[in-house]
């Protein structure tokens, strides 16, 4: 059995990826650390907690948290660390920046020193396209080669994070690994991130805000494709290697707040646009060839297909969606829309 720990198990990504690695049916014993802020969300991996008792297990704690997180892999016999954890939402970085490095920065150290005391055998972070910076639209895509140039507290932390990593393995001999994706979509991602945001205010006849003139332009990976790739990463990426991951699939968010609601049948005069954000980022673009050449990955799931199950799956996930918007969550998102 190979003894994983994944922090940030009950947010989106990490979340979904325990339902994947889990439902391989492999010998894996995942280790599930999280904070459990706002967007970690118990009710993620609800069904899992008894389904797979026998190789699944939860530790609410934070991973700035030295002696906790060693106990843990000390006691679990922890042989790999994959990263989740993070704060994530650039909105949320650029009114509180302090959150976003002590989590994505000191807890990434806090994660590295437990790693190299006890002699794992992977440390994986799983980071974003967010810390090249921003590309031009007749840019090529980004690369591994493509220098760190972060745009918001949110991004450099990140990055902070990403050399912090490299650093352990130039200077410890610390086997790593870093990840960098283009925006992931899917099932269970917290309704303040783009896509399903559109979607649940648009299934409630709410206005849909859209910053500037919607020009901006991400590349989108299905969930499941992603976490794909992070397992192929974990088993067989070349030490010392970060490998992009990208999901061949560039729309300016105008169009895909248009795609939603045509899917939705809901009218564009739902459509509203705010002041835009501080240091928006144009465009993202990935150039996964590297790990497709290296570990025969590359992204199956058309953004069409994706973006139809994600749309359906928030039209029939009501609960889920009740039970995750709260009060305060609210409050939030309508002040900042309310001043942008």
């Amino acid at each position: 059995m190979k003894n994983i720990l994944v922090t940030g198990g009950m947010g989106f990504i990490g979340s979904n990826f325990i339902r994947f690695i889990l439902d391989l049916n492999q010998d894996f014993n995942i280790i599930n650390v999280d904070k459990l802020t706002y967007a970690g969300n118990p009710e993620n991996l609800k069904e899992f907690t008894d389904k797979f008792s026998n190789c699944y297990r939860f530790y609410k704690n934070d991973i700035c948290d030295f002696d906790s997180i060693d106990k843990i892999v000390k006691k679990e016999n922890i042989e790999y660390i994959i990263n989740f954890a993070a704060e994530s939402h650039v909105d949320r970085s650029i009114n509180n920046s302090t959150t976003f490095c002590n989590t994505n920065f000191m807890g990434t150290q806090s994660l590295l020193n437990a790693a190299k005391i006890n002699g794992i055998r992977k440390f994986l972070q799983i980071s974003t396209d967010e810390v090249y910076g921003s590309l031009d639209f007749e840019d090529p895509p980004f690369t591994e080669q493509t220098p760190l140039a972060p745009n918001s507290p949110y991004s450099a932390s990140k990055a902070s994070a990403d050399l912090l990593v490299n650093a352990y393995y130039k200077t410890f001999g610390l086997p790593v690994n870093i990840t960098r994706c283009s925006n992931n979509y899917g099932l269970y991602q917290f309704p303040e991130k783009f896509i399903p945001l559109m979607i649940t205010n648009a299934l409630n006849n709410k206005k849909l805000p859209v910053y500037g003139k919607g020009i901006n332009i991400r590349d989108w990976i299905y969930v499941e494709d992603h976490c794909k790739a992070i397992l192929e990463v974990l088993l067989n990426g070349r030490i010392g290697e970060t490998y992009n991951i990208g999901g061949d699939s560039e729309i300016a968010n105008i169009d895909l707040v248009k795609i939603i609601l045509k899917h939705l049948n809901k009218p564009e005069s739902l459509i509203t646009f705010v002041k835009d954000r501080p240091g928006h980022d144009l465009r993202y673009a990935i150039n996964h060839d590297k790990i497709t050449r290296e570990l025969n990955w590359k992204p199956n799931i058309k953004f069409e297909n994706g973006l139809e199950i994600t749309i359906q799956w928030y039209k029939h996930n009501e609960n889920w969606l009740n039970n995750v918007i709260s009060k305060e969550y609210l409050k939030y998102y309508e002040h900042q829309y309310k001043n942008r």
